[in-house]
């Protein structure tokens, strides 16, 4: 056998086996999709991939092949010159590359160059199948640009699909006149290339037609790029400024003029044969794109914008502020003022319970470490997040902070039968409220433990955890191999997956396939695995819902809820999103449109997964609707308690919140100077200063009748740290989704994050307190700064953790509240709360003075409560004495003392 045809049968095989790998992976894929009852999804998505990407590819390779081919023309002529003394010359011979283009390889070497280029295409057009598809059930926005006057739909739908065009027609276009012209160069002498040789007629016809066509082209793609200006960041903001419209526009249009008179002329000089046309109208091009492509925009620029650039760019900044906060939402946010009163009274927060019972003092970062250490329970356990949400616990609505109890199965014995067989699952849940502590400042759970356990009227009746965050890997389930289910004592409990969303493993045939696509062997060869076995893949629940809707896109924070019926499910929150939103300021580098328009919904145990359209308002999802006919639920279809766990993505909030700290200003002048910026304010985490994140609450909101669980971030002026207002959005029942923004007088001070962080460093109680327990060898990490709207008034809230050297456990021992002139540290938020209101006397405005620290009690009831305080922490501290902990006993008593001598301060003012 000879090399050549040693490396056809080598090439041949690997062709083989690459085809019987991919067949192999879209039938695995094929039975996962229909598992998940999504297998008209695939067929639709993989019908107009494969269709398009094939009718691409078909047509460049015709396109090249042809072309090519039509070079055989040439291939047998003989070419007829006359040398110096008069005698003919006949040139019948090629220059070496003959034995290839005038054998019988030459259709195979024609055909090999036109798959290898149009390969790539065919690859490029079939990721494009989304865009042809949104093209042809493209929706209107009901808004036209200012400059074109077309429908935003057309940029976001039209105009994307005559991009993918041009990307496609312009390299088959490129790379035919360079492969034929390689040609007709190979098969030409050196000395023979004379571009006036009538016997190079059919070479110059063919590349000049190839060429006009390359030109025509060319003026399309000036046109697809003369409404590109709406994209532009040339000017003082995003989108079409002064010179954009009036010189760069201008060029885009003569340019594409230009460019047809090119290939108008290249066609003209088959006839005329006039070659200095040609090189005209080529040197005309190349200048009008020097001159009004970079030139002239560059003079405009200087000598008309620049010394006038506000009167100029006023109505193009009228269009940033316009098309950026339709296209963010941002025209929907509700603007009330907010002005602060300082009056707020102890009864005031008695009024405002659900407030004050759901002030977020645990931080997810500590109160992880807490889970981590105390509920985790075994080693290949893990709590991978500590999620926010809301419940009505023992008919009191409350926020709670709870993680799902995952297996890691890195911290597994490292068998096969372990890793795919037996340890298949987490289990369970740790759920604690926001704002309790229980003994030695940890966290007072509502539900805990394995099996769960509730100390509210909450249950747990499906506790099992197949997917989830942490989960990648595939386990093979049904098994005769019984699941480890959760550790009992010195047994451990079993179990069997009982639901139907696997793959089945059926016949030894299908094992075979999954063994080779998954890459191993032993579900070939396994004794444990039966027919009825099913297969579990895609577990990750952020990879599973990509893989079956990758046209959305995912926030970076799903969240576990504990439904009604006592199943663990995952919700996630969907974005469409878009780069061609005329006149949008751009977020994360290229997106500047954005829709939280689906709700997806996982099944923590069954795998089960479901979309919901939560904003039929948006015409993207509108137009991908139509696509998937079956896919997307109304929102209604919802289980009604999932439905309550709905909440504002967090994601989507704060790139509106950012958006809106400059586009609040819809005042070109003022946004010109950026007069009001607005800045999300910093505060001090652990030792470190960091932005302040959105955070979830439960208020009542002002002139409203009820608490809600709402998101909020609070804003400070640019370069000032003082507060200048605060956004919110809404989660709860027919207010989802709406924005609030509540602004503060500029006539007040109102003191901001760091401010307010500044204030509990002066405070030298505080910063006693802290020092001493740095001297002690305890770490103390300052948790985040929560700012609380209540009653046109103003709370601050902080936590503060200890972590013993030779402790892993961080305990919450203290929170700091600050109201008005009032800075206290206590042991608990009721404590401080006390200390700030219990004398029922108004507070004062902020003040430049150093606050009293240590008021005195000025009636009998506030005598008593203090003698309760007392008593409270002296019982503590005979507890702690008898539980030899020393370390608690002695700050008890140190508790006590001080309330000794707040009484003794206010009968000295009594006295006086």
């Amino acid at each position: 056998m000879n090399k050549s045809k040693k490396w056809v049968i080598i090439a041949a095989v690997l062709a083989v086996l690459i085809l019987i790998s991919a067949l192999s992976k879209l039938y695995v894929d094929w039975l996962w999709f229909s598992s998940l009852d999504y297998a008209e999804v695939f067929k639709i998505s993989l019908l107009n991939k494969w269709g398009l990407g094939i009718a691409v590819f078909l047509f460049a390779f015709l396109f090249i092949f042809v072309n090519l081919g039509l070079t055989r023309r040439y291939l047998n002529q003989q070419i007829k010159l006359t040398n110096d003394d008069g005698r003919e010359i006949i040139y019948d011979e090629q220059p070496g590359w003959d034995a290839v283009l005038h054998s019988t390889n030459t259709n195979l070497v024609f055909a090999l160059l036109g798959f290898f280029i149009a390969l790539p295409l065919g690859m490029y057009g079939a990721e494009k199948w989304i865009t042809v598809q949104q093209y042809l059930n493209r929706v209107a926005f009901n808004l036209k640009d200012p400059i074109f006057s077309r429908d935003i739909g057309f940029y976001v739908f039209d105009l994307q699909l005559y991009q993918v065009l041009y990307n496609i027609l312009m390299p088959i276009l490129i790379a035919t006149v360079i492969a034929v012209g390689l040609v007709y160069f190979l098969m030409t002498s050196f000395k023979l290339i004379d571009f006036n040789l009538r016997e190079l007629n059919w070479p110059k016809a063919h590349l000049i037609i190839l060429l006009s066509l390359i030109f025509l082209c060319k003026s399309w793609g000036y046109r697809l790029a003369a409404y590109g200006i709406l994209y532009s960041s040339n000017s003082v903001v995003y989108g079409a400024g002064y010179t954009d419209v009036h010189a760069r526009l201008l060029a885009y249009k003569i340019l594409a003029v230009i460019t047809i008179v090119v290939a108008v002329i290249l066609l003209l000089n088959l006839i005329i044969k006039r070659m200095n046309w040609v090189l005209l109208s080529l040197g005309l091009w190349v200048g009008v794109v020097i001159v009004f492509g970079s030139v002239y925009p560059a003079i405009v620029q200087k000598l008309s914008v620049e010394p006038n650039e506000f009167n100029r760019e006023k109505p193009y900044i009228e269009n940033n502020i316009k098309y950026t906060r339709a296209a963010y939402n941002l025209d929907k946010v509700e603007s009330k003022p907010y002005e602060i009163t300082y009056d707020l009274t102890w009864e005031d927060l008695q009024a405002n319970e659900a407030t004050i019972e759901n002030i977020r003092l645990w931080d997810w970062q500590p109160l992880k470490t807490t889970y981590q250490a105390i509920q985790e329970i075994r080693p290949y356990y893990r709590f991978h997040d500590i999620d926010i949400d809301r419940y009505i616990i023992d008919g009191h609505y409350r926020q709670v902070m709870l993680a799902p109890r995952e297996l890691s199965q890195e911290n597994t014995p490292q068998t096969w039968i372990n890793r795919k067989l037996e340890y298949t699952h987490g289990y369970g849940l740790a759920m604690s409220p926001v704002n309790e502590v229980a003994q030695e400042g940890l966290p007072l759970f509502f539900l805990k433990d394995i099996p769960p356990r509730a100390s509210v009227d909450l249950k747990v009746e499906r506790p099992e955890i197949y997917f989830g965050e942490e989960e990648s890997s595939y386990v093979i389930v049904n098994t005769a191999t019984p699941e480890f289910d959760y550790p009992m004592g010195s047994k451990n409990a079993r179990c069997t997956y009982q639901a139907d969303r696997g793959i089945k493993m059926g016949s030894l045939a299908k094992r075979l396939v999954f063994a080779w696509v998954l890459g191993d062997y032993r579900i070939l060869i396994s004794s444990q695995i039966e027919p009825d076995s099913q297969l579990l893949i895609y577990r990750n629940i952020r990879e599973r819902v990509a893989k079956i809707a990758p046209f959305l896109e995912y926030d970076q924070d799903p969240y576990i809820v504990l439904n009604d019926d006592g199943k663990l499910y995952w919700m996630m929150d969907a974005y469409t999103t878009s780069e061609h939103y005329p006149y949008s300021e751009p977020f994360a580098g290229s997106k500047n449109y954005i829709r939280n328009s689906v709700k997806v919904v996982v099944d923590a145990y069954s795998g089960e997964t479901s979309f919901y359209i939560a904003d039929i308002e948006d015409p993207i999802i509108r137009s991908i609707f139509p696509i998937f006919p079956n896919f997307l639920q109304p929102l209604e279809n919802m289980p009604a308690g999932l439905r309550t766990h709905i909440r504002y993505p967090e994601d989507m909030f704060l790139i509106q919140a950012k958006m809106y700290s400059l586009y609040h200003m819809t005042d070109p002048s003022v946004f010109y100077n950026k007069e009001d910026k607005w800045n999300i304010p910093q505060e001090i985490v652990g030792n470190k200063v960091e932005q302040i994140q959105p955070y979830y609450i439960i208020m009542q909101l002002p002139d409203e009748d009820h608490p809600e669980y709402i998101l909020m971030l609070p804003f400070t002026p640019n370069t000032k740290q003082n507060m200048i207002g605060w956004l919110c959005a809404r989660s709860d029942g027919d207010n989802y989704g709406k924005l609030k923004v509540y602004d503060f007088t500029k006539q007040e001070l109102i003191y901001g994050p760091m401010q307010i962080e500044s204030r509990i460093d002066q405070n030298s109680e505080i910063s006693e307190q802290m020092t001493l327990w740095s001297q002690k060898g305890s770490t103390v990490y300052r948790g985040n700064l929560i700012v609380i709207p209540i009653e046109r008034s103003m709370l601050y809230v902080e936590p503060v953790y200890l972590q013993a050297e030779q402790s892993e456990i961080p305990e919450l021992r203290r929170v700091i509240v600050v109201y008005g002139d009032n800075v206290v540290m206590e042991p608990t938020l009721e404590e401080a709360l006390q200390r700030v209101f219990g004398q029922r006397r108004e507070v004062q405005p902020p003040k430049a003075e150093k606050p009293d620290t240590a008021p005195g009690p000025t009636d009998e009831d506030s005598l008593a409560d203090l003698a309760r305080q007392a008593k409270s922490y002296f019982d503590k501290a005979q507890n702690a004495l008898k539980s030899g902990n020393w370390g608690a006993y002695g700050e008890n008593i140190e508790q006590v003392g001080k309330i000794i001598d707040r009484i003794a301060a206010g009968a000295e003012k009594g006295e006086q």
